[in-house]
């Protein structure tokens, strides 16, 4: 017995550590292409490229026509709201006021400080950069500010994400776990090719965004798995605790009921 559940302590000691270098990588990965594609973006490598990539999304000898229904323009201006600043800022004041009334402070502070560093990131690459957007004939909505990197890209990166990986950590069966974080990846997706779609932003700057937000968001669950290691907390939160003692008026074992007679 005690042999088996050494090996058991072992092989999830080693999924743990496989799931970290697994995590680093993947930030070294994001990272590095983020950086090749500032790099081409910054001696104009990717116009030719992202200009046909935006005219084949568009009616041949009407740029300002986009292909599909009139409906999947209008699908589109949904779908990229959700990546807007407005509506992931609600989005996650509302999960951080859920944690810390579930005194889940850590959960809270994660959210907001990688979504908050997100967009002060975010803000001072456009800045850096200052890429104009797309000819307003090929924009189907108002966009303001510069293009690169895709701020909805980026910032639906980092927000979805981070709530995904959250929401993993309070399962524990597999696959909702990957049903959480597959979800969250879809939106993120969704969100950059609508831009790409509605003409607002050049392929290169969404992908430049999926990049950056997401090893943004991987940076910050590991900082999470660090304070985790050193600071181990208990899996439920302290109030959620007791809550079968008061159910129970404090008597331990919830009473059964008598049968009918």
């Amino acid at each position: 017995m005690t042999g088996g559940r050494g090996k058991g302590a072992w092989l999830a000691w080693a999924r743990r550590e496989v799931g970290l270098l697994a995590a680093l990588l993947a930030l070294a990965v994001g990272v590095r292409t983020f950086l090749a594609i500032a790099d081409e973006v910054s001696e104009g490598e990717t116009r030719r490229l992202d200009l046909a990539l935006l005219l084949a999304l568009r009616a041949h000898g009407d740029p300002s026509r986009p292909l599909g229904p009139a409906w999947l323009t209008t699908a589109a201006m949904d779908v990229t709201a959700l990546g807007s600043v407005a509506v992931l800022s609600l989005m996650v004041l509302f999960v951080a006021g859920l944690f810390a009334a579930l005194r889940r402070w850590r959960e809270a502070g994660l959210l907001l400080l990688a979504a908050g560093g997100g967009v002060a990131l975010s803000q001072g690459l456009k800045a850096l950069f200052g890429r104009p957007r797309p000819d307003a004939s090929l924009q189907l909505v108002e966009a303001i500010n510069a293009s690169f990197p895709s701020g909805h890209a980026m910032l639906s990166a980092v927000v979805w994400l981070t709530l995904g990986a959250l929401t993993a950590r309070f399962v524990t069966r597999r696959r909702v776990k990957v049903f959480a974080l597959a979800g969250a990846a879809t939106v993120t997706v969704l969100v950059g090719i609508s831009r790409v779609y509605l003409g607002v932003h050049w392929p290169s700057d969404v992908l430049a965004g999926w990049s950056l937000g997401g090893a943004w968001a991987l940076a910050w669950w590991l900082a999470a798995q660090a304070v985790d290691r050193r600071w181990p907390v208990p899996s439920d939160p302290p109030q959620l605790a007791g809550e079968g003692d008061r159910r129970d008026g404090g008597g331990g074992a919830a009473r059964t009921p008598a049968a009918p007679s």
